[in-house]
């Protein structure tokens, strides 16, 4: 039982590895998350704001994640043109936008105030 747990873990980091390494927006999301970090240390946010950044950040990259599963699972059930296929890959997408928008809404409600603080 417990080395079937383990195993699963496996499983899971093989997938963040190979999401991180194959997927050019995944990419881009984890160079957004290293900025943002590195400006709630710059700008000492609170513990409630690390929260809502790291769920933040936790929500667009794990809508991405999904989506890269959603379009590798339509790749393989339809390789050929469908039109139902690709509804299904726009809305997974959709969703993954959707995510990145509320993010940068958090973004703006916690540093903005900080950034023209310092003005």
């Amino acid at each position: 039982m417990l080395k079937k747990r383990i195993q699963s873990f496996k499983y899971a980091f093989a997938g963040i590895g190979h999401f991180a390494k194959s997927e050019p927006n995944a990419i881009i999301h984890l160079l957004a998350a290293i900025t943002v970090i590195a400006l709630g240390y710059f700008y000492s946010i609170s513990t409630t704001e690390w929260c809502l950044v790291i769920f933040a950040i936790g929500m667009v990259l794990g809508a991405e994640a999904f989506n890269t599963a959603i379009e590798y699972l339509t790749d393989l059930v339809s390789p050929d043109y469908n039109e139902l296929a690709g509804k299904a890959k726009d809305v997974a997408a959709a969703a993954v936008l959707i995510m990145a928008i509320t993010a940068a809404i958090i973004g703006v409600i916690i540093f903005l105030p900080k950034i023209l603080a310092g003005f």
